[in-house]
């Protein structure tokens, strides 16, 4: 979380470091907490991720990219789907009978969004935007990461202005709720 780089480069690390969590709680064995653990770090990663996107970078699809909105729409789509794998995922052990299919659900749903995302998405955007116009989405999806939920709220607002008023208000409570529980503290 928080890399440097432009939009793309930003968000193509992020992408990176979620298949090494998905690798982390593989390599782990079935039924071992500390695959817990990783599910609930491979979660704040993956929602920090897909806010920031929701607030920044499909805004500027829509606004720069040829057929942006119907892009916008079908990523935002898919991001509503993990979100709905991620809360089913959220209360469950490691040792829980669901909890493997979950994963593997989830890490297909991720990879599919991922190659389209660095597939299409992002070679549209670089050629619809200049270079200072990426950098600076980069500067504001490194910020919105600092505050975004850190828990599935799949009911919440994912498109401005709503999400941009109450994320960083979410990401507070949500947090707050991490550092109580010890979620996410290594």
């Amino acid at each position: 979380m928080g890399h440097g780089g432009n939009v793309i480069e930003e968000l193509t690390v992020d992408h990176r470091e979620v298949d090494g969590l998905f690798a982390r709680i593989e390599i782990l064995p079935v039924g071992d907490a500390r695959r817990r653990e990783a599910a609930d770090e491979l979660t704040m990663e993956l929602i920090r991720h897909c806010v920031a996107e929701e607030m920044h970078l499909y805004p500027a699809v829509r606004k720069h990219v040829e057929d942006g909105d119907t892009i916008a729409d079908k990523e935002i789509a898919d991001h509503a789907a993990v979100e709905e794998l991620l809360k089913e995922l959220e209360g469950r052990d490691a040792d829980d009978s669901r909890f493997d299919d979950l994963v593997a659900r989830l890490r297909l749903a991720v990879s599919e969004h991922v190659r389209d995302e660095e597939g299409r998405l992002f070679p549209l955007l670089a050629a619809a935007c200049t270079p200072e116009a990426l950098d600076a989405l980069g500067d504001k999806v490194r910020s919105a990461k600092k505050t975004a939920p850190t828990r599935p709220h799949p009911f919440a607002p994912d498109t401005p202005p709503a999400n941009r008023i109450l994320a960083p208000g979410t990401g507070l409570v949500d947090r707050a709720r991490d550092l109580l529980s010890g979620r996410g503290g290594h």
